[in-house]
């Protein structure tokens, strides 16, 4: 299989085998949170184009503190604590944050859109000429889960 993104930190290694199925600007409040920036570069991927050479060396927290019983979780390495990626527990999608799980940020496509602005946000919605969406793209399928 041929690596298209590889990421991770120097105990567990991810890589990607495919490109994303969905590449966004983030402007949820729960990406605010875990990642502390304004806005984040967030790729999904399939579950399976998305491998971890030491899953042993995973620990899971939930992604979202006010739903920890949500499909998502951060998956830290127990030797140094980098975020590794976000999995989902039904097996639809893993998640890549390229500047903050190792990756080459540069070497990422560019988001293609915003995902997740709202006006309540108390900021001007992105003129970037990339569309705005108060969710994911009209046009994005989750994939089946496992």
């Amino acid at each position: 299989m041929t690596t298209h993104y590889a990421g991770g930190c120097e105990h567990v290694h991810v890589t990607a085998t495919a490109e994303p199925i969905d590449n966004h600007e983030c402007h949820c409040n729960v990406c605010k949170s875990v990642t502390g920036q304004h806005t984040t570069h967030v790729a999904f991927f399939n579950h399976g184009d998305i491998q971890v050479d030491h899953p042993e060396k995973i620990k899971r927290v939930p992604f979202n503190k006010d739903n920890p019983d949500g499909p998502l979780e951060i998956c830290l390495c127990t030797d140094c604590g980098a975020v590794l990626m976000l999995d989902d527990k039904q097996g639809r999608i893993r998640v890549a944050v390229p500047n903050v799980m190792g990756y080459d940020d540069a070497k990422f496509p560019k988001a293609t859109y915003h995902a997740f602005w709202d006006e309540t946000k108390g900021y001007p919605a992105p003129q970037d000429g990339r569309p705005v969406y108060s969710g994911l793209q009209p046009s994005f399928v989750w994939p089946k889960g496992a």
